[in-house]
């Protein structure tokens, strides 16, 4: 199914604040849409609100400058809802007050309070990881 097959809905964004520069949503990147989606969530949660939300990697596809806008809007929002939200960046640590650790080992799965030093750490460790995993991966296609 696509956009196309309803009457009178249609989503056209832009990202500079030109209406000149609007642009249907297949026109976006990964992160762009991501930003579009959380958007209309914020928005909805903001006339409508529910107790809480369950975010898994919001951040993940963000392009880097919208990344720390849109802690800084989970920070606000959760003045009035609870926000639930695992990431692997640092920039939703930023406001968050209780943190958990988990691990995965022997087909178990076990979690753990974590101070917030800690949780960067596993971000930053990860991320770390992951830039080698990329120069091997990177290295091996030569």
């Amino acid at each position: 199914m696509s956009v196309d097959e309803f009457t009178g809905v249609g989503i056209k964004v832009s990202f500079s604040g030109r209406t000149n520069e609007m642009r249907d949503m297949q026109q976006l990147s990964g992160g762009q849409k991501s930003l579009v989606a959380l958007a209309l969530i914020f928005s909805i949660q903001k006339c409508d609100p529910a107790p809480f939300y369950l975010f898994d990697e919001i951040d993940q596809a963000l392009d880097p400058q919208y990344r720390n806008a849109v802690a800084e809007m989970v920070n606000e929002l959760s003045q009035k809802a609870q926000f639930i939200i695992t990431t692997f960046g640092p920039d939703l640590l930023k406001y968050g007050d209780k943190f958990y650790g988990i691990t995965y080992r022997n087909k178990v799965s076990q979690i753990r309070s974590v101070t917030r030093e800690e949780a960067l750490e596993f971000v930053e460790d990860n991320d770390a990881q992951n830039q080698v995993a990329q120069t091997a991966t990177t290295v091996q296609s030569e």
